[in-house]
């Protein structure tokens, strides 16, 4: 049953992959197509859906910026994803600080990106898609550091809500 449960594993995750910054919607959404596109996004990662109301509150709270003319475009919904992904495991005023660190050193869509690939590349391992953690980037900062042991830890709480969500019920 275990080797059954470990390759079911492995196909939830197989498929999973964040659109790039260039491939985000920039034609600007609404503020419920905008929740609509991130719960599609991340719906293989169990989560519960993001609502209006909280991009409403991430907004007011200076993680994304204002929408332009109620509508949010690449920039917001990529900082919208990292929230939504980050806040599990992450308290939301650091995951502010870690944006503020990221701005003065990437632009929003090479931190986007590289936040994808890296959160890919540990979920595929921690799914046994492969073998090994890739490393991902070319610097050695304590900012990456940061960053890969919240996605590290993230891909262990979908790992484990994963399993409880495929083991077969107990009555014991």
């Amino acid at each position: 049953m275990e080797k059954n449960i470990k390759t079911v594993l492995a196909h939830v995750m197989q498929d999973f992959a964040l659109p790039r910054y260039d491939q985000l919607p920039d034609v600007g959404l609404y503020l419920e197509q905008t929740a609509k596109y991130i719960n599609q996004c991340l719906q293989p990662l169990g989560f519960a859906e993001t609502t209006g109301s909280m991009i409403r509150n991430y907004v007011k709270m200076g993680l994304a910026s204002n929408p332009v003319q109620k509508q949010y475009f690449a920039e917001h919904i990529a900082h919208l994803i990292a929230i939504t992904v980050l806040k599990h495991v992450v308290p939301l005023e650091h995951v502010h600080k870690m944006f503020d660190i990221q701005k003065k050193v990437y632009t929003d869509a090479t931190a986007y990106d590289y936040f994808c690939m890296e959160l890919e590349n540990v979920l595929y391992f921690r799914f046994g898609l492969k073998e090994d953690l890739e490393e991902i980037g070319v610097t050695e900062t304590m900012e990456k550091e940061i960053l890969r042991s919240a996605i590290i830890a993230v891909s262990h709480m979908v790992y484990v809500n994963t399993c409880f969500h495929l083991l077969p019920e107990n009555d014991g």
